[in-house]
């Protein structure tokens, strides 16, 4: 019998664990993806006609978001995007061959005219800004179905500097202008492969207009009168946190609070 490696087996947005949310321990496959030096830890998806085994169950990745550590939940993230970055590339973006597999590397490359794929992070910037000394702007996106109000964010342009799409992101969706920008920290954030830059400012002028495709509702609240806001675990969470209640974003021990 072969020896078994830990798994992260995904269908879609969900992992496969059991009943105690723990990782499987399989048998490896030639197609795996291997997370690891020794080969003690894979990655694959479930295929369509594949039955769940019994004692195991399908997860949302971010239900485990709020159950497992930071560590585990960044390994999961990894296994889920270099899955999705290889299922992107199976063919060459320069002359449309079939590519392969790297043996050592995380790339695909093309037999024929030997391009590179690497994987690639899409950096998006979000932003807890603050006025005066108890006041946080909180946003409800426009596609949300519930009450939930979160912080500004956006996808970082080609060309932008990481502070200037804090500035236009800020601007185009609720119209303030902002001061003393200063980075919190950063989260990788799979849904589908982004890397979550943390920024915190104060703000400096104009009245919340509402970009009405992207955000419903814009307000400053309070501190202590917040409304719904995003789940423990959120690198958004940990920024309302960090400002309204002076938690750090995250500790010496790499945890979100």
């Amino acid at each position: 019998m072969s020896e078994l490696s830990l798994a992260y087996i995904f269908h879609q947005q969900q992992l496969l664990v059991d009943e105690h949310l723990q990782l499987p321990k399989v048998e490896r496959l030639a197609s795996d993806l291997h997370l690891h030096t020794g080969n003690t830890v894979i990655a694959r998806d479930l295929q369509a006609h594949e039955n769940i085994p019994s004692g195991l169950q399908l997860v949302p990745i971010r239900q485990l978001l709020t159950q497992w550590t930071t560590k585990q939940f960044e390994q999961a993230s990894r296994a889920m995007q270099l899955l999705e970055w290889r299922r992107n590339h199976k063919f060459c973006s320069h002359c449309g061959h079939e590519t392969q597999v790297h043996a050592t590397e995380y790339a695909m490359i093309c037999p024929a005219c030997h391009y590179h794929q690497y994987p690639r992070v899409q950096p998006c910037v979000i932003t807890v800004i603050t006025r005066g000394e108890d006041e946080i702007l909180l946003a409800k996106n426009a596609k949300n179905t519930n009450n939930m109000y979160g912080l500004i964010a956006g996808f970082v342009e080609v060309g932008e500097t990481l502070e200037d799409a804090v500035r236009r992101e800020t601007e185009e969706e609720v119209g303030v202008k902002l001061k003393n920008i200063q980075y919190l920290a950063s989260q990788p954030w799979p849904f589908p492969s982004n890397l979550m830059i943390a920024f915190r400012a104060e703000y400096a002028a104009g009245d919340i207009e509402l970009q009405q495709e992207e955000i419903s509702d814009a307000q400053f609240f309070k501190f202590d009168q917040l409304p719904q806001i995003p789940f423990k675990g959120s690198i958004a969470h940990a920024m309302i946190m960090h400002v309204t209640q002076g938690h750090p974003v995250a500790d010496d021990t790499h945890l979100w609070l």
